[in-house]
């Protein structure tokens, strides 16, 4: 079972998110990170940044990329990784990959999963849940033993992301992603999702069937995912109550 915590918001989240990737960086400061975009990862990335640690050796695996948008383009993830991540956070631009860009996009999925386990495998993956549950650019029906491989967008994932371009003509139809079983090989889940709109994405994640419908439900064959959610996105689940009950005592001890 997931352990699922939940926070008042978003900064809360982002505090003990930075606590679990910044313990493991002391233990290890090559450690190996799996890099989420969008506007949900980005309380995490702020928490870390305050703490002023030195993460020069962290190396990192953005989780997907659009096909077609050049690298330069300022809605590209590897723009994105750049602004939102890599600069703030003080890493390494040279130990930081995004998919797509390691060579030509024919092999590209194949060139990612390489460097990755070249890298020793991913320590901590960051993970967003999209409204119709798809984590990274694993849209339903993605299998759940997929590799890092090029993916068509839905429509609803294209107008969620609508808002970062002029129009939704403007946001890409296809994209390379980490595949669900890419995601799985990583050490530890770290999943975020916030507000009421993902209050359905976050039920059949956590309570519902295990089924390629709901690419989050991927999660639970997992056996370290921690749940960072608001009271918002946590609305719809039966056992909250126990969740709560299991947060308030876990011994400290444990950590995330």
């Amino acid at each position: 079972m997931a352990e699922v915590v939940i926070v008042r918001d978003a900064d809360e989240a982002g505090e003990l998110a930075a606590d679990a990737i910044l313990a493991l960086v002391a233990r290890k400061p090559d450690a190996v990170l799996g890099l989420a975009t969008g506007s949900t990862p980005l309380s995490v990335y702020r928490a870390i940044a305050a703490r002023h640690v030195d993460l020069s050796r962290v190396r990192g695996f953005a989780l997907d990329e659009y096909v077609g948008l050049p690298d330069d383009h300022p809605e590209s993830y590897r723009a994105v990784i750049t602004r939102d991540v890599v600069g703030p956070l003080g890493l390494t631009p040279e130990l930081i990959a995004v998919p797509g860009h390691l060579g030509p996009i024919e092999t590209a999925g194949e060139d990612y999963e390489a460097a990755i386990i070249a890298a020793g495998g991913i320590d901590i993956q960051i993970l967003g849940l999209g409204t119709d549950g798809h984590i990274g650019f694993n849209e339903p029906g993605s299998s759940f033993g997929s590799l890092t491989r090029v993916k068509t967008l839905t429509r609803r994932t294209r107008e969620d992301n609508a808002r970062f371009f002029a129009s939704i003509d403007d946001v890409p139809v296809n994209c390379i992603t980490q595949g669900l079983g890419t995601i799985r090989r990583a050490g530890h889940l770290l999943l975020l999702a916030f507000g009421a709109s993902k209050a359905d994405a976050v039920v059949a994640a956590l309570e519902g069937p295990v089924t390629a419908s709901a690419p989050g439900s991927a999660i639970q064959l997992h056996p370290h995912v921690t749940v960072l959610i608001d009271e918002a996105a946590a609305s719809g689940l039966h056992n909250v109550e126990y969740y709560r009950y299991a947060w308030a005592n876990k011994p400290a001890w444990e950590g995330l």
